[in-house]
């Protein structure tokens, strides 16, 4: 840690000007492994901010983007690097299955007790301490199901619940212009299904149901965005591996 540069805060964050009147705000100090892309939706009535990064440092203060309007932050799960600054923002909605870890946030259940160390960071943010870090609880004010509608207005967000990374797992899914922000459970990168609360069987099945969707582009949790061939090949590749590794998987 010592060798790398010490990021202060104002220059920890950058935004990212995507189509459709979406942001992509990340962390570019932290490696890509570990940046979780944060996504920001403009809406007419509301903005939605999908997930809030690692929290070290307000999303608030140093990102004028998410406190310009009335806003709905949602968690696409509840690992740290997803949750951070949830606390910052006041309408927060999380799936039923993980509402009890995002109101009560320790690192064991957040695995910031097996990521959340120095390892993360290509630029040291001003202040880390490995030892203090937390995440703050942030009860959500509504428990999101499977088929249920994120509305901002003129645009109108699906969320589907996708077991496997993690229980209560959800994408966010704009069938008018087939925008999937996808959360964990798919991007263009090793997909991680070995924490403790993750479920091989789920993740494939999750994956199998969610191969025909009509995607034009996905935004991921982590990495860059792509479009529907690189969907079903991640896909499809993912499946074919835990087929080999002699998972009895639905056909």
């Amino acid at each position: 840690m010592g060798m790398l540069p010490v990021i202060e805060a104002p220059d920890w964050y950058e935004t990212i000007r995507m189509s459709d009147d979406i942001t992509l705000i990340h962390e570019p100090w932290i490696k890509p492994f570990f940046r979780c892309n944060i996504w920001h939706v403009r809406g007419r009535d509301r903005d939605l901010l999908f997930d809030t990064g690692l929290g070290h440092f307000s999303l608030r203060r140093h990102v004028p983007l998410v406190s310009e309007r009335k806003l709905t932050c949602v968690a696409s799960h509840t690992h740290f690097d997803h949750i951070g600054c949830h606390h910052e923002f006041p309408e927060r909605c999380v799936h039923s299955a993980e509402a009890a870890i995002l109101a009560d946030p320790r690192n064991e259940w957040t695995v910031a007790d097996r990521y959340a160390n120095e390892e993360m960071f290509d630029g040291a943010p001003e202040g880390w301490d490995t030892a203090r870090y937390r995440i703050l609880p942030a009860p959500a004010g509504r428990l999101l199901e499977h088929g249920d509608v994120v509305d901002l207005g003129d645009r109108a967000f699906e969320v589907i619940h996708t077991p496997g990374h993690s229980p209560g797992g959800i994408a966010l899914y704009e069938k008018r212009t087939g925008i999937l922000l996808s959360g964990d459970i798919i991007y263009d990168g090793p997909l991680i299904d070995d924490v403790y609360h993750s479920d091989i069987c789920d993740y494939v099945e999750t994956l199998l149901a969610m191969r025909e969707l009509d995607v034009s582009v996905v935004h991921g949790g982590h990495f860059p965005s792509f479009g529907k061939a690189r969907y079903r090949q991640l896909i499809d590749e993912y499946v074919a591996g835990k087929r080999k590794a002699g998972c009895h998987l639905p056909r």
